[in-house]
This record gives structure tokens, C-alpha cells and sequence, in this order.
């Protein structure tokens, strides 16, 4: 073996024992110079709080959100509620409203003449004994003549050829009819005020239409008007032919009065 090798044999051999004695004192005071395996809690700790703050906090957020939600669900029930008490409250007001009373009173000038009074607190209205309720735009729903009164029918009639040999319109064949109607009683000492009963029996025109308007038109020239604020009972049938022909409508009357 040379020199060399022996030199660096020695130079190994003081690192070893350096080494170990070194291991030797750390033993002695009780001391490893082994790392700690145990890991480091500290950090992780502070994240699970940050954690549950961030959780708690959210769920906080929840809560507010659903409690105003609760709050605003309230609100809108109540004024609901409200509302609905003061529209039943209205609809009993008017429910209990008094009702506008009619009555009717003989003209002084005139017997044949009634005029509506609605100062009597009764729908009723009784005109010579003839009690009529129900009162329409055009009739009465119910009419009661009571036992004694003197009747008259007038048959079914319709309108008279215009002079050019034409019937005229729908308003024009009921006007002519009520007219011819209104001579008749009056010549034998009745009026229009005595009619109880009214039955039109219509047609339509030659483009199938039946004209209803007209019919109202013609006839609220006769009934519920100054001269005669009565009205009769009413029948009014669409039909598919009549025994004259032009004629759009045939009407037939009854009149009733108490002597």
C-alpha cells in the first residue's frame, strides 16, 4: 500500500468518529437529531376555523334570506285579507242597498194615463186593481188580473201594403200594427194602457235575417213611453212562414181592465 492510500484512510476515518460522537452527546442530552416526524397542525387548524366561519356565515346569509322571505309571504297575505274584507263588505253594502221602489199613480187628466212613482218602498206596480211586477226594458215579467176584470183579445194582425204596394221594414210593419191596434181600442173605449199581453210571431227577411231591433224599435213607440209608461207581458217567436205575404211579423194583444 502507497502513502497516499493511507493518508486518505486516515483522513475518512476522524469524519466517522466525528460522527458518532456527535450522535453519542446528543444521546447523552437526551436529544435526537433525527427530524420530528409529527406534522404541523397549526396551519391546518386555522384553515377548519376559516372554514367554518365561511359555513356559518353562509348559512347566516340563508337564514336572512328565507326570513325576509317569510316576512314579505306575511305581508301579502294580510293585505290580501284585508282586501277581501273590504270587497265583502262592499258587496254586502250594495247587497243591502235600498232598493228603488215603484209604484204607479192615474194622471189626473187622463184614466188612460199611468205615471210611474218610485217613492212607495214596493217593486209592485197596481194600476186600476192590475198588479204588474218585474219591470223590463220592454215588459213585465208577471201581471195579475184579478177576478171580475173585463177582458178583450184582438186577433193576430200584421201590417197594410205601403202605397207603392211594398211592407216596409221590420220597425215600419209593427209600428202600422200597434197603430191599427190603437184605433181599434180606442174606438171602443180602451187604450193602449189596457194591454196585459203582447205575442209577435216573426219572419225573417229575404237574406235570412231576423230583425229583432227593428221589432223593439217599433215597438217602444207604444209602450213605456209619456203617453203610456206601461208595459205588458211579452211573447215574441221566430217562425217559418205566415198566411200573408210580405208580411215580416203578425201580433195579437190582450187587454184587461178592472171597472
Amino acid at each position: 500500500m502507497s502513502s497516499e492510500e493511507h493518508r486518505e484512510e486516515g483522513a475518512e476515518e476522524p469524519v466517522e468518529a466525528s460522527l458518532d460522537s456527535n450522535q453519542e452527546a446528543d444521546q447523552e442530552n437526551g436529544t435526537d437529531a433525527t427530524p420530528d416526524p409529527t406534522p404541523d397542525t397549526t396551519s391546518d387548524a386555522a384553515h377548519t376555523q376559516e372554514d367554518q366561519a365561511a359555513t356559518a356565515s353562509g348559512l347566516s346569509a340563508l337564514n336572512k334570506a328565507v326570513l325576509i322571505a317569510l316576512l314579505l309571504l306575511g305581508a301579502i297575505w294580510l293585505f290580501q285579507m284585508l282586501s277581501g274584507d273590504s270587497d265583502e263588505s262592499a258587496v254586502k253594502t250594495s247587497g243591502t242597498a235600498a232598493v228603488t221602489p215603484v209604484s204607479v199613480a192615474p194622471e189626473s187628466e187622463s184614466a188612460n194615463v199611468a205615471v210611474l212613482n218610485r217613492g212607495e218602498d214596493t217593486d209592485v206596480v197596481t194600476v186600476g186593481g192590475i198588479e204588474r211586477r218585474g219591470e223590463g226594458r220592454h215588459f213585465f215579467t208577471t201581471i195579475k188580473v184579478p177576478a171580475g176584470a173585463e177582458s178583450l183579445y184582438l186577433s193576430g194582425s200584421g201590417a197594410s201594403p205601403l202605397e207603392d204596394g211594398s211592407w216596409g221594414d221590420m220597425e215600419q210593419q209593427v209600428t202600422d200594427t200597434f197603430e191599427s191596434f190603437k184605433e181599434t181600442l180606442e174606438s171602443q173605449g180602451w187604450s193602449m194602457g189596457d194591454i196585459v199581453q203582447v205575442r209577435a210571431f216573426a219572419l225573417s227577411d229575404e237574406f235570412g235575417y231576423l230583425d229583432f231591433d227593428g221589432f223593439n224599435r217599433g215597438y217602444r213607440k207604444f209602450f213605456g213611453t209619456e203617453e203610456n209608461p206601461l208595459k205588458p207581458v211579452r211573447t215574441f217567436v221566430e217562425i217559418q212562414d205566415l198566411v200573408v205575404p210580405g208580411w215580416l211579423v203578425e201580433i195579437e194583444i190582450r187587454a184587461a181592465r178592472v171597472n
